[in-house]
């Protein structure tokens, strides 16, 4: 009897459970109807989800959990869980949400659906040896499906006879479950016929029911015989050979440049979320630990930053500590900053069309636009076959035509970059603001194919020009043909930082949240030494900033360029510590040296971990400033923000396949970056968690 009664109560338990939870359907509209790409969160978790093409959305909640909406550029709207199963939610525009917007991530929406009849097919068995291309198996085999050509254009595909040939009416790509962009087409359309199972065309409206707006031109379902297929492309990234253990005894010092650039996280994030192969280098360790914001003090001192250490565990690693060193720069309230004297020089070429390209490219630009002063000055200066003047120095407080000169740039032609530097740094210098910001900021993707194109001859350029007090800062848009290599090229030697804009809000980010960094440098020429106690440590590994490393003498050499600290930036770097007289498969035994002594001033009870050393010179000064800080070898419990940054450091070694770290799941990476969250305002943090969550 005691058992059947603990048994149904234990069957009534299960069902109250289970019905407090249910599946929160519904379609976010607009005032022209649905809106895609909404953020949709339960208040108070990480459990998120976006809107689809046609702004639906599903996400799990219990009766009673408030549901957030959040959109760039709209009100953020809140909806509590009732007894309906259906929330429809109408957003309404609010120029001031570009502020208050919460980012909470872009994950892929993934949708089945079962449908009576597909439509026109063709199977790999029904290719002959002559169909070597997808255009050629589909033309005049499909019912409805034919092959148009323009003059000195690639053939495109139709569906259902439309007339036009225009770009814009080409239907939408998904291969193998991924769907593809408008600038991959014509490399999808070079697949060769052996590697494709199937084929699948939806037309008109069934195609535009099963996949949204983005196909009203009908949609090609390719699925190939591997069911993987990822595209290659033509990025270019810098070859990352990755930090090796070294050996305190033959190597005590550390020397390095500092690194705000943040453009690594942002493209891979864009990787991910498009369902792209990851390359390995485009992942840099340091810039994706960058991009998130750490609670460090500012400075209480003469000096422009304050430094911050930390001595844990590692996580991944039992035989090993980890070290961290954080600089935070100074902020300033804007009315503080100096007046600006800017000159956007922006890629017009033909590499420029896409959506994602210059169209957001301007939306980025009005955002800095509407934070400008009427102390302010900028001009504008466009690149594609030639280079030209669109807007000459304008006063910021005229917003209405500098805004009107972006909406009138229209894409078109090659790429000469080297001329539309040349022409943008002859402005910028001709209008110097003396003790105030003088800046080029270059948006392209970094396609350079006319004129000074090679790296060596754009380093060069960029070098000669920035000894007239004008620095550059970069900003990259796109993908396919994204030139990460160049760009930070023109970045370090400009004396300025790298971003990478995949989105609107990562606009915000960088001309909203962080605009006084982006523009304002406080110090330049940094750089960090550090040196360990060889009583204490074995050997150290610094993980990343593989492509900022110094020689020792470059320390306290002045001519040599370092990275470049901008108003409110933060700098995190993170070393991989053996201690003394601890054994690590990394680290190998050398022969005992003859004629290298100990350092008798320090005995081994003596409690320095290291020393570290930083450089930096004043923005318009040319003698360096030098501070030093000691740390102990108390091992300390790790911070929010070192379980946080140690996860990030963790997820971008996986991604490397690092050779330093054992077969790590996802499920660890997680763990610790829930433990290091925190109170994450902006919402960055749990995205980085829905990321690792959707790989």
């Amino acid at each position: 009897m005691y058992k059947k009664l603990f048994f149904l109560l234990m069957i009534l338990g299960i069902t109250i459970v289970q019905a407090q939870e249910k599946n929160i359907t519904g379609i976010v509209y607009e005032t022209f109807g649905p809106l895609s790409g909404v953020n949709v969160l339960v208040k108070g978790t990480t459990n998120g989800v976006q809107t689809d093409f046609d702004g639906k959305y599903s996400i799990k909640a219990s009766i009673g959990d408030q549901l957030i909406f959040t959109y760039l550029g709209f009100k953020t709207a809140y909806k509590t869980v009732g007894k309906s199963s259906t929330i429809d939610v109408t957003l309404i525009e609010d120029a001031q949400s570009l502020e208050e917007v919460v980012v909470f991530g872009y994950g892929t929406s993934k949708r089945s659906y079962t449908t009576g009849s597909s439509v026109s097919s063709i199977k790999a068995s029904q290719n002959n040896a002559r169909h070597n291309k997808i255009n050629n198996a589909l033309n005049g085999r499909v019912s409805g499906v034919r092959i148009t050509n323009q003059p000195s254009t690639s053939s495109a595909i139709r569906i259902r006879g439309k007339s036009s040939i225009s770009k814009n009416k080409e239907p939408l790509y998904i291969v193998d479950g991924v769907a593809i962009k408008n600038n991959y087409n014509s490399i999808i359309k070079d697949l060769d016929k052996d590697d494709i199972q199937k084929i699948n065309v939806y037309k008109g409206h069934k195609a535009k029911k099963l996949f949204g707006h983005a196909a009203s031109n009908g949609c090609i379902v390719i699925t190939t015989k591997k069911g993987n297929y990822r595209l290659e492309n033509e990025e270019s990234y810098a070859q990352i050979h990755e930090n090796k253990f070294k050996r305190v005894q033959l190597s005590p010092l550390s020397t390095f440049s500092i690194d705000v650039d943040k453009a690594s996280y942002s493209n891979v994030r864009r990787m991910i979320n498009n369902g792209e192969k990851v390359p390995f280098d485009a992942v840099k360790i340091e810039e994706m630990i960058n991009y998130f914001d750490y609670q460090y003090p500012q400075p209480k001192d003469e000096h422009p930053f304050s430094i911050n250490t930390e001595f844990v565990e590692t996580p991944w690693n039992t035989t090993t500590k980890l070290v961290k060193i954080g600089l935070q720069g100074k902020t300033f309230e804007q009315e503080d900053l100096p007046p600006s004297n800017l000159t956007f020089l922006i890629d017009v070429s033909g590499s420029m069309g896409s959506q994602n390209k210059l169209p957001l490219l301007k939306s980025a630009f009005k955002l800095l636009v509407n934070q400008l002063r009427k102390e302010d000055k900028v001009a504008i200066v466009v690149y594609a076959g030639a280079a030209g003047v669109v807007l000459k120095p304008t006063s910021g407080n005229q917003k209405e035509k500098i805004l009107k000169a972006l909406n009138n740039l229209e894409s078109g032609g090659s790429t000469a970059g080297g001329k539309g530097i040349e022409l943008a740094y002859k402005l910028a210098e001709k209008n110097f603001k003396k003790n105030g910001n003088n800046r080029v900021i270059l948006a392209t993707d970094g396609d350079f194919n006319v004129g000074a194109s090679s790296n060596k001859n754009m380093e060069n350029l960029i070098v000669k020009k920035r000894e007239t007090g004008v620095f550059l800062s970069v900003l990259g848009f796109g993908y396919g043909n994204y030139k990460d290599s160049k760009l930070e090229i023109l970045a370090d030697k400009g004396n300025g930082n790298h971003a990478y804009i995949d989105t609107m809000q990562e606009a915000q980010k960088v001309f909203g949240q962080e605009f006084g960094g982006t523009l304002h440098t406080i110090a330049k020429d940094v750089k960090i030494q550090v040196e360990f106690n060889p009583n204490k440590v074995k050997g150290y590994r610094l993980i990343g900033y593989e492509n900022r490393l110094l020689n020792d003498e470059d320390f306290i050499d002045d001519t040599i360029d370092a990275g470049e600290l901008g108003a409110g930036h933060k700098v995190t770097a993170l070393y991989e510590v053996i201690l003394a007289g601890t054994e690590n498969e990394f680290l190998k035994e050398i022969p005992d040296l003859k004629y290298t002594a100990k350092n008798t001033k320090l005995s081994t009870n003596n409690y320095e971990l290291f020393t570290v050393k930083f450089r930096y010179k004043k923005p318009t000064e040319d003698k360096s400033i030098e501070m030093i800080h000691i740390q102990n070898d108390v091992i300390t419990n790790p911070s929010e923000d070192m379980k946080f940054a140690s996860a990030v450091a963790l997820f971008g070694l996986k991604l490397r396949k690092s050779q330093y770290i054992n077969e790590i799941k996802n499920s660890t990476i997680i763990e610790l970056a829930k433990n290091g969250r925190g109170e994450d305002v902006n919402g960055y943090r749990a995205e980085f968690i829905r990321l690792v969550k959707s790989i």
